[in-house]
């Protein structure tokens, strides 16, 4: 196994010593933070903590306070418009970029020179673990609009001197034929879109097989880790795919490596909480909660992700001691739903229609009959026999998910395709 490091040295560092580097990262950023940020000077003060000094070990993080997105937002409403969350006077600031707005209503960030620097160092690390270097060509099939997305991955590409192709303002058929003309060896795009690429070649008579693309870095959604999807995608473009994590407000927190075993937290980079939701307790399996160590300017300590994970803390066979993620990010608590008693992820469903290579796309619907929510199902299916594959679909949820779930045929090319983050989810359910 070919394994590259960003940072050996961080990367595959004792437990004890990673979390000495953890604690002084952590006492620089709060004595910046408790002197100048309006935001984070308050809530700290507020929780009595007043004293970076007082921050001893990692185990001091659960004296302090967690930060919800609510928060933010309200912040930006009542000073707008990027908030109180600033540590710095707004001239020191070089970006602003926002979230996408998926979950709610978009923040807005701003980035320093020195954070921006910081988003880069951890792309490299993204890349690195994939094998990617400054031999590569990596096409980005991206709008470049004013969600981050993979804005830092370019700056990332950059770091580890890699020839960085933009797929900006560009269609399907564009993208396509750019990356193939300009003779790419990675790609960066979300699970979705590399599946879409792989129709659109196909209606082209296009074998993405025989292409130059050899590793796809993918993020935005949990389908780089479910391995249904992540077979479809390896298998359409002869690659090897790697997952990604990371947020907006966050930074570039996760990746895979070489090994696929799991979906490593980039420690040096961020102190890694996971919680049961319902006590606040630590727990191998519970929400993700993150504090990143070294964007200063706007930084998030205890950050709240809604994601639900489960970690592993054993050294992975790359050699890294970082903690990972089982299975990547399971899903979001806020969009988990409770059908009849059964608690389920939309992961859970794109892990059993994605088992079935003739499943196009699919969409998931909610809606409320007599009084009690209902879940159905819409695949498009390619070949011969398409009820036949529908069917079996629907066996397999009722077996793997323990509830029977209505799977309708949808007509092909009448569900949506996407760019970015997938939107399959209608819900009308009565609230």
């Amino acid at each position: 196994m070919d394994v590259t490091f960003f940072d050996r040295a961080i990367e595959t560092a004792p437990r004890e010593k990673l979390e000495q580097h953890q604690t002084a990262r952590m006492q620089t950023l709060l004595r910046e933070v408790l002197a100048t940020n309006a935001f984070y000077g308050k809530k700290l003060r507020d929780a009595g903590f007043s004293d970076a000094r007082d921050f001893k070990s990692v185990a001091d993080i659960a004296r302090l306070p967690f930060t919800k997105k609510q928060e933010l937002v309200e912040s930006q409403d009542a000073h707008p418009p990027f908030g109180a969350n600033l540590t710095f006077p707004v001239e020191r600031y070089i970006r602003v970029h926002q979230t996408s707005g998926t979950t709610g209503k978009p923040l807005r960030w701003l980035d320093t020179r020195e954070s921006w620097d910081w988003w880069a160092r951890c792309w490299g690390a993204v890349f690195c673990a994939a094998g990617i270097g400054e031999h590569d060509r990596i096409f980005f099939a991206f709008s470049f609009g004013p969600f981050i997305g993979f804005w830092a991955a370019w700056a990332g590409s950059e770091k580890i001197g890699a020839l960085a192709i933009s797929g900006g303002a560009q269609d399907s058929y564009q993208r396509l034929h750019n990356l193939l003309d300009l003779r790419a060896t990675a790609l960066c795009c979300t699970p979705s879109y590399a599946l879409h690429l792989i129709e659109e070649a196909r209606k082209q008579n296009i074998d993405l097989r025989e292409s130059g693309v050899r590793r796809i870095v993918v993020a935005g959604e949990p389908g780089g880790s479910i391995p249904g999807t992540k077979a479809r995608i390896e298998e359409g473009w002869n690659a090897q795919l790697f997952d990604h994590t990371g947020a907006t407000e966050v930074g570039a927190h996760g990746f895979t490596c070489v090994a696929q075993s799991g979906v490593h937290l980039n420690e040096g980079e961020f102190l890694i909480e996971v919680l049961d939701p319902k006590t606040n307790q630590p727990a191998d399996e519970g929400e993700l909660i993150i504090t990143n160590l070294d964007r200063v300017g706007s930084p998030i300590i205890r950050y709240r992700t809604g994601d639900q994970v489960r970690l592993k803390r054993a050294t992975c066979e790359c050699g890294r001691t970082f903690a990972r993620m089982d299975g990547g990010i399971i899903g979001r608590i806020d969009q988990m739903f409770i059908i009849r008693g059964v608690n389920i992820f939309p992961s859970s469903i794109e892990a059993i229609v994605r088992a079935y290579p003739a499943a196009q796309e699919f969409a998931i619907e909610l809606d409320t009959l007599d009084a009690m929510d209902q879940l159905q199902v819409k695949v498009e299916v390619a070949g011969e026999n398409p009820q036949a594959i529908v069917d079996a679909i629907a066996r397999d949820m009722a077996h793997r998910l323990g509830l029977r779930v209505p799977v309708a045929l949808a007509a092909p090319d009448t569900l949506p395709r996407f760019e970015l983050k997938a939107k399959r989810i209608t819900d009308r359910r009565k609230k």
